[in-house]
């Protein structure tokens, strides 16, 4: 898949007149890639990204675009296979979760650079929740990957962030398609993408154990994979983590419908939740270009001119 990040195209109509978006890209997991093609999509159909707010992976990948490195952060997550991504996990013994994420943090910080927020040509705003008190936080400054760091501490899995005096954790939790911080922006549209949309058949991928099993190191990721994963064994007996992580999604499904019928965005793109489940990063490919189809039929249905 060819990947290309662009703030317009040469053949860009008077009809779109380049539209100002605000874009709003909500959690998910893995099926965060589909953000990837969702802003593939509009750059190449002349739309301009002036504001991104983003939850979880919405943050991680809003705040790689706003900081220029779309294409290089793609084309990393296309190369990723399985093996690759257990070797991402950096586990937290006896910590308040499994993962400490420094280690992805780290080579999205040597990937992208240490950019501040407020450096940033693209106004950006990352959600996280603080823990003590619950209440929605909006980072709006200081470095990128503290506020992503912050926004992606899924509970259970990924550790708390200890940030300016606050614990914070997923922003999902409390906002999980953060419409809001873009309220008082002036751009010709708000597009929302809402990674939990309705099941729809044919899309849900079963998960096959591919690891070799010839030597001890692919023995031990398997134990660990299947400790944390337990569905990827017997998907009828899920086990105590995906337990509370399919909890914990249903619970922010319910939140995301409650957030987009208060503030209706212009579009809203919608990718099945069960497009992939939440720790298939080796998926980027599929989730990319369904992010890209959506997008299309998104702005088709609503009536939204754009070069053919």
């Amino acid at each position: 898949m060819q990947v290309t990040q662009s703030t317009h195209v040469s053949h860009v109509t008077q009809a779109t007149q380049q539209k100002t978006v605000s874009l709003v890209l909500g959690g998910g997991g893995a099926r965060g890639y589909a953000h990837i093609g969702v802003i593939q999509w509009l750059t190449e159909n002349g739309y301009v990204i002036h504001n991104i707010a983003g939850t979880s992976m919405g943050a991680l990948v809003g705040g790689i675009y706003a900081a220029g490195k779309l294409s290089t952060y793609a084309e990393w997550a296309l190369a990723l296979e399985r093996l690759e991504v257990v070797r991402l996990l950096d586990l937290a013994f006896g910590g308040a979760g499994l993962i400490k994420g420094d280690r992805v943090i780290g080579v999205l910080r040597n990937l992208v650079g240490d950019v501040r927020i407020e450096d940033l040509d693209i106004a950006f705003t990352a959600v996280a929740m603080d823990l003590e008190s619950g209440k929605e936080i909006w980072l709006r400054d200081g470095l990128l990957f503290d506020a992503v760091r912050a926004s992606i501490a899924i509970p259970l899995l990924l550790t708390p962030v200890e940030y300016r005096g606050r614990m914070l954790v997923d922003g999902g939790l409390v906002n999980p398609v953060p419409i809001a911080p873009t309220l008082n922006d002036t751009t010709d549209l708000t597009v929302a993408v809402n990674l939990g949309g309705p099941a729809e058949a044919g899309l849900d991928v079963a998960i096959t154990d591919s690891l070799p099993a010839q030597n001890d190191y692919a023995r031990r990721i398997r134990a660990f994979v299947e400790s944390v994963y337990p569905q990827a064994v017997t998907p009828e007996t899920p086990g105590m983590i995906d337990v509370a992580l399919r909890s914990m999604e249903a619970m922010e499904n319910t939140i995301a419908r409650l957030k987009l019928a208060a503030y209706t965005p212009d579009i809203t793109i919608s990718i099945p939740r069960n497009a992939c489940r939440i720790h298939e990063f080796w998926r980027a490919e599929e989730l990319i270009r369904l992010g890209r189809e959506r997008t299309a039929r998104a702005f088709g249905r609503n009536g939204e001119e754009h070069p053919a």
